[in-house]
């Protein structure tokens, strides 16, 4: 039997499909599952692909399975569990053989896991994958990490697999050590920010209109063939107009409102505020889902301050998709202002649009606005900022309105919006020339003596308080 090109470790439903979808691409695969059972049953499923697969009782037997150098993907639950499988490889390794970790790693982790198997002589890479388990098998979206020389022996392997967009590879090594995996976790955080922005949109129809849930994804379809032609608007018109087998009543109403995260948005924040930035949009979808699972506090609220006299105006349709689109355009811009600040910070030389550009296919936040803006990104934002680019502007301007209506009736309806709130809000601080912020500063100087500049010049400065 040839030997193989790659290994993959761990054949859980992200590492099957990637193994799959390598060896439909051509390439001899060998894969390894700690638990020889889902090794014998991947194998029993994998048809016509078997051939190209080579199954390992043992990781010595994996790598003595590999050409030279040798390629392993770890595809194993973010953590402990990555280090410990790295533990175990190394000593069936040789310098120069490369380890790939494919999972949703911390990127500090893979800063410190590339750094330390460089001392060693191995070469290490972090990989973010998105796309779900779909996307792995057909073509996903990869943002890859580490030296572009650990890279460049397995990029026909990942530019073979990866999603395409008018034949172009959804797939680049967008810089050293950890920033693969960042690029990965703000891409994450702005699937949080549309999902939610999706979320309060249908909130506002079901709830606020009682419009019906097959309605309402009727109503997606039609915003998919427009300007909000995305991944996430197409599945939401066809999630709307699912039905429960066992009820018949539409498959949403079935469903607990409480939910999962995984632990990327959250990752997301974190950084965020370590580097002085604020992805608001993010913020408020990351602490929407954390609220949703106190569902019994909820219902206690909803008992002690009932909102019965509350109604809720009407709302076009279009001012609604409207609303949609300015509110993800800047889930966007702060998702972009968030990569280059790290990029700055940890010397990554990110390029912005060549991020998005691989964001076009294959991940989950694929929408028709990716275009658009790696266009932007490469005329140049002024000021860094993508709100302000001419072509968004154009796009932004007319829009705003439109969210600023369908906040209102929100609000005035006691319909919980918090994303498009926290959008609305970002837009007109940044786009307030003098806004609130000298008072603090006054207050601050009050009670801590901390100083200030002056509108006609210098700093520290102290005020005369009247004490």
């Amino acid at each position: 039997m040839a030997q193989a090109r790659i290994g993959v470790v761990g054949l859980g439903t992200m590492g099957a499909a990637l193994a799959l979808n390598i060896a439909d691409n051509g390439f001899q695969t060998a894969v390894y599952n700690r638990n020889s059972t889902v090794t014998a049953d991947f194998m029993a499923n994998a048809g016509d692909l078997a051939e190209r697969l080579t199954p390992a009782e043992t990781v010595d037997a994996l790598v003595s399975s590999l050409e030279r150098p040798r390629a392993v993907l770890v595809m194993v639950t973010a953590g402990a569990a990555v280090d410990s499988v790295i533990e175990g490889l190394l000593p069936l390794l040789d310098e120069g053989d490369l380890i790939i970790d494919g999972g949703n790693a911390d990127f500090h982790d893979t800063r410190r896991r590339e750094a330390a198997l460089a001392e060693k002589g191995f070469n290490f890479i972090g990989m973010g994958v998105s796309g779900g388990e779909e996307g792995a098998r057909h073509g996903p979206s990869i943002m890859v990490g580490g030296p572009a020389a650990s890279y460049e022996p397995i990029r026909d392997v990942i530019e073979a697999i990866a999603a395409k967009y008018k034949d172009a590879p959804c797939a680049a090594h967008l810089g050293p050590d950890g920033a693969g995996h960042f690029v990965k976790t703000v891409h994450n955080g702005i699937e949080y920010a549309d999902m939610q922005l999706i979320a309060e949109v249908y909130g506002l129809l079901r709830h606020g209109d009682g419009r019906s849930p097959s309605a309402i994804g009727r109503l997606f379809e039609d915003w998919n063939g427009g300007v909000l032609q995305s991944y996430l608007v197409e599945i939401t018109g066809k999630v709307l107009q699912a039905t429960d087998p066992d009820t018949g009543a539409p498959m949403v109403d079935v469903i607990l409102d409480k939910a999962g995260q995984k632990g990327t948005g959250r990752w997301t924040l974190i950084e965020a505020l370590k580097m002085g930035q604020s992805p608001s949009t993010i913020e408020a979808a990351v602490a929407a889902r954390s609220w949703s699972s106190a569902k019994s506090i909820r219902e206690h609220g909803e008992r002690v301050y009932p909102s019965d006299d509350l109604h809720m105006g009407p709302v076009l349709d279009s001012d609604l998709e409207e609303a949609l689109l300015a509110a993800r355009i800047i889930a966007y811009a702060q998702g972009l202002s968030l990569l280059a600040a790290a990029s700055d910070e940890y010397g990554w030389d990110l390029d912005l649009a060549q991020v998005a550009e691989i964001w076009r296919a294959g991940c989950i936040i694929r929408s028709a606005l990716l275009d658009p803006i790696a266009k932007a990104v490469r005329d140049g934002l002024p000021d860094g900022q993508l709100i302000l680019a001419p072509s968004f502007v154009d796009r932004l301007a007319p829009a705003i309105p439109a969210l600023r209506r369908a906040a209102a009736a929100a609000i005035a309806g006691g319909r919980a919006i918090p994303a498009m709130t926290a959008a609305l809000g970002y837009f007109d601080t940044m786009t307030t020339a003098r806004g609130t912020t000298d008072l603090i500063q006054a207050q601050r100087d009050f009670f801590g003596a901390h100083g200030f500049e002056r509108i006609d010049g210098g700093s520290g400065h102290h005020g005369l308080w009247g004490r």
